[in-house]
C-alpha cells in the first residue's frame, strides 16, 4: 500500500505519495517550477538551485528536486506543511540564482543553434531579473573536443550536469565528468578523446543552454524555419518514435518523441544522425541496362521491360525484400508474386529460421517495456548494445534499479553492464541444460526469467539447431508461463517482422533464400525482384536478371538490371513492425526526389503491366485487405507480449540435431554502415572511422 502524506501548496491541500520529490508535489498540485539540472529519468544533483520554493517556518527557500514529501515535518499545529511557489521570497531567490547563473553566460543567443529552444532564454525571461549588476570580465573556456557528432561552446555551461549524469547513468559509458571546483569547474571529456557511445547525441537534448550543440546541424535552421512530422525509426527493429524536422523537401534533423513502452526519450546516434544520407546516392529516375550500362528511361519503358521477365516460367522467378522494405511494399509485392503463380520469396534477408512457427517465435515477447519486470536475463549470440541500443539502455536500467542476474553465451562485448560469460560456443548453452549450480540456479529461482536470442545464434547454418536448444532452456527454467512470456528474439531488421506476419516466406514448394540464390548461380532462377535486399552479395545473383526497386545507388542497384526508384523512409506513409510486435504507422515528412516513386505504388502499376491488377488503388484500400488478410496489422501500437503464453512451447520450435562448435557472435558488421542510408552518409563515415577502431579495441 502506497505511503500517502499531505502537503499545503499555496493555499492547496493535497495527497500525494510520501516519497515524491517536492517538485513533484508542486507540479501535482498545479505549479510551474523551473529546473536546469533536474531530470525526470536522470539521478537527482540539485545542482542549479533553479527549483527554489519556501517552506513556511524554515530559514531559507528549498531545493525542490531534492526534498522529499517525507523529510516535511508537520507545522506545530499539527497541520501539513506550507509550501510557497509563488511568494516574495521565491521570486527573489529565483532572480538571484538566474543573476548568478548569467554571469559568465556569453551573448550567443543569435548565432546559437539553443536559440529558440532554449532553456535559459525561456528561463531567463520568466523568472530573471531585468538587468545584471555584475560588472567584472567573464570568465571564458575552452571548448572541448567531443567527436564528429557533438559541438561544444563550453562557456555557456552552467555545469547542471545532465550530460554527466546521462553518458554515466544511462549510456553507461564514463566518458564525460566534471574537473576542479568553484570558478574552475569544467565539464570535460576524459583524455580530450571522442565520445564512442552509440547514444552520445542525446546529451544535445538534455543540455539546457547550448554548451552542446549537433555538429552537423550547426547554422543550417531555426527551430521556426522547420517543419516538424512525427514518424518511425527505421535504422534498427526496435521502432523508436522520431521527429523529423525539415525545410524545403530536405530533412535537417531527426530528434526522438517520448514513447514510455520502446524508447523512453532516447534514439540511438545513427537513428539521430542519418538524416544526410537521405539525400546522397539517390536513385531519382529508372534504369534499364543496355549492354554494359544502366541508362536512363521512362517509367512506361521501365515497367514493360520488367513485366516482359515477370511473364515467364513462375518456378524461374523469384522475390526478396530487404530491412527496410516497409509493410505496405511487400504486402504489394506478395499478392504480384501471388498472382503470378510465384512461390519463391523470402523476407529473410540473412536467412533466419524464423517463420513456420506460431507468432511467439519470432516475437520479444517479454516487451521492451517488460524487461524491467524480469529478474534474470540469458543473452543468446547477440552485441545487444549495438544491434538494438534502446534495448540495451532498458537491460540496463533494469540492473541498476533492479535485481536483474544477466549471462550471456557467445563472444563477450561491451554491454556497459556486468554479465557472466558462460562460454563462446553453444555447448555452454548444453552445459547450462544440465546444470544446476551457477547461473542455472539463478534461473530456477527467478519468477521472470526471460532468453534474448540475437540474430547472429539464428543466421548460422545451424540456426534452427539452437534455436530448438534454446526452447529447453525455456521449458526448462520456466521462462514461458501465464502471464508472462520471456521468450524473445532481437531483429536487427525493421522489416523482418512484418514480412513473417504477413507471411513473406516461399510458399509450399517454393525456394528460400538460400534455394534462390543456389538457382540464381545454376541458371533454374532466372528473374529475380529484390525489393532493396542490399546486405546479398552481388557475385550470389549469378547471371539472373536482377529488378532492383529501393531509394538508394548501393549494392543492389550496382548489380542491378532494372531500377525502380522508391522512396526513403520520411518519404512516405507506411506501417512499421518492431521486434516486440508492435504496429506503429510512419509519416511522410518530406516528397519524393524526382522520379522517384511510392513503392508500394511501383508495384501496383507493375501489375496492369503484367495484366494481374492488384485490388488496390489508394492507401487506405491496401491497408483494409492487408489487416482482412492478417489481423495483426489491425492493432496499431499493440505489442501482444504474454497473450497466449501458456499455449506456447519453445521446447517444439526449430529442429532437433547437434550445432557447430563455432562460437556464436553478432553479425552486426559496422554499427555505422549498417544499411544503405547509413552507408550514403558523410556522417555516419567519420563516427565509423574514429568511433568503430575504439568499439573494437574495446572488445
Amino acid at each position: 500500500m502506497t505511503d500517502l502524506r499531505k502537503v499545503n501548496i499555496d493555499g492547496h491541500e493535497i495527497e500525494v505519495p510520501a516519497d515524491y520529490t517536492l517538485m513533484q508535489a508542486c507540479e501535482q498540485a498545479g505549479a510551474e517550477i523551473p529546473r536546469f539540472c533536474y531530470h525526470e529519468r536522470l539521478s537527482i544533483a540539485g545542482n542549479c538551485r533553479m527549483c527554489l520554493v519556501e517552506w513556511v517556518g524554515a530559514p531559507k527557500p528549498q531545493a525542490s528536486c531534492a526534498l522529499q514529501v517525507k523529510d516535511l515535518r508537520p507545522n506545530r499545529d499539527g497541520s501539513c506543511a506550507n509550501i510557497r511557489t509563488d511568494s516574495e521570497t521565491v521570486k527573489k531567490a529565483r532572480e538571484g540564482v538566474m543573476e548568478f547563473l548569467l554571469i559568465n553566460h556569453p551573448l550567443d543567443c543569435p548565432i546559437c543553434d539553443q536559440g529558440g529552444e532554449c532553456d535559459l532564454q525561456d528561463q531567463a525571461m520568466g523568472y530573471g531579473r531585468v538587468g545584471s549588476r555584475y560588472e567584472h570580465n567573464k570568465r571564458a573556456v575552452d571548448d572541448k573536443y567531443m567527436g564528429p557528432l557533438v559541438a561544444t561552446v563550453m562557456t555557456r555551461c552552467i555545469q547542471c550536469t545532465r550530460c554527466v549524469r546521462f553518458i554515466t547513468e544511462v549510456a553507461g559509458v564514463s566518458e564525460i565528468g566534471l574537473a576542479s571546483r568553484g570558478e574552475d569547474a569544467e565539464i570535460t571529456t576524459y583524455l580530450e578523446k571522442s565520445l564512442t557511445s552509440e547514444m552520445s547525441g542525446n546529451i544535445i537534448d538534455l543540455c539546457p543552454v547550448g554548451a552542446l550543440t549537433s555538429k552537423p546541424y550547426a547554422f543550417n535552421a531555426r527551430p521556426w524555419e522547420l517543419e516538424a512530422t512525427e514518424t518511425i525509426d527505421v535504422m534498427d527493429a526496435v521502432g523508436s518514435n522520431i521527429r523529423v524536422d525539415s525545410r524545403d523537401g530536405r530533412v535537417l534533423r531527426i530528434v526522438p518523441v517520448v514513447n514510455d513502452d520502446i524508447n523512453e526519450e532516447w534514439i540511438s546516434d545513427k537513428s539521430r544522425f542519418i538524416w544526410d544520407g537521405l539525400g546522397r546516392q539517390r536513385l531519382d529516375k529508372p534504369y534499364v541496362r543496355k549492354g554494359s550500362k544502366l541508362v536512363a528511361t521512362s517509367w512506361d519503358e521501365a515497367l514493360a521491360v520488367v513485366a516482359k521477365k515477370l511473364k515467364g516460367d513462375p518456378e524461374g522467378i523469384a522475390a526478396i525484400a530487404g530491412d527496410l522494405a516497409c509493410t505496405e511494399s511487400m504486402k504489394a509485392l506478395m499478392d504480384l508474386m501471388d498472382g503470378l503463380g510465384v512461390k519463391n520469396i523470402d523476407c529473410r534477408q540473412d536467412g533466419a529460421p524464423l517463420g513456420s512457427g506460431p507468432r511467439q517465435e519470432y516475437l520479444m515477447n517479454t516487451t521492451i517495456a517488460g524487461i524491467e519486470k524480469a529478474d534474470a536475463l540469458l543473452i543468446v549470440g547477440s552485441d545487444v548494445r549495438h544491434e538494438a541500443a534502446l534495448v540495451n539502455a532498458r537491460i540496463r536500467k533494469t540492473w541498476i534499479h533492479g535485481n536483474l542476474d544477466i549471462a550471456m553465451v557467445g563472444m563477450p562485448y561491451d554491454l556497459t553492464y556486468t554479465y557472466d560469460h558462460l562460454g563462446n560456443a553453444v555447448d555452454a548453452l548444453e552445459t547450462l541444460m544440465k546444470s544446476t549450480k551457477g547461473f542455472a540456479r539463478k534461473l530456477k529461482s527467478a519468477k521472470n526469467p526471460m532468453i534474448l536470442i540475437g540474430q547472429g545464434a539464428l543466421t548460422r547454418k545451424d540456426g534452427a539447431k539452437i534455436m530448438r536448444l534454446c526452447g529447453k532452456i525455456a521449458d526448462k527454467f520456466g521462462m514461458v508461463k501465464e502471464g508472462w512470456n520471456g521468450w524473445n528474439v532481437l531483429h536487427t531488421a525493421a522489416a523482418r517482422v512484418a514480412g513473417l506476419d504477413m507471411g513473406f516466406v516461399p510458399a509450399k514448394g517454393g525456394r528460400d533464400l538460400a534455394g534462390i540464390l543456389t538457382g540464381a548461380q545454376d541458371g533454374s532462377v532466372k528473374t529475380i525482384y529484390n525489393l532493396g535486399a542490399d546486405e546479398i552479395n552481388e557475385d550470389l545473383f549469378g547471371k539472373a536478371f536482377v529488378i532492383y526497386q529501393g531509394s538508394h545507388g548501393d549494392r543492389g542497384a550496382h548489380r542491378a538490371d532494372v531500377i525502380l526508384p522508391g522512396v526513403a523512409y520520411t518519404e512516405k506513409d507506411a506501417l512499421w513492425v518492431n521486434t516486440e510486435g508492435r504496429v506503429q504507422m510512419g509519416r511522410a515528412a518530406v516528397p519524393p526526389k524526382g522520379d522517384a516513386k511510392t513503392d508500394w505504388k511501383i508495384i501496383r502499376a507493375l501489375s496492369e503491366h503484367c495484366g494481374r491488377t492488384l485490388p488496390y488503388d489508394d492507401l487506405e484500400t491496401l491497408r483494409v485487405k492487408l489487416c482482412a488478410d492478417h489481423a495483426s496489422f489491425a492493432g496499431i501500437n499493440h505489442a501482444p507480449g504474454a497473450v497466449a503464453a501458456e499455449k506456447f512451447a519453445p521446447a517444439k520450435l526449430g529442429k532437433t540435431g547437434k550445432p557447430l562448435k563455432a562460437p556464436l557472435k553478432s553479425n552486426m558488421g559496422d554499427f555505422y554502415f549498417s544499411n544503405p542510408i547509413a552507408r550514403a552518409s558523410q556522417v555516419m563515415a567519420q563516427c565509423s572511422k574514429e568511433c568503430s577502431p575504439l568499439r573494437e579495441a574495446a572488445e
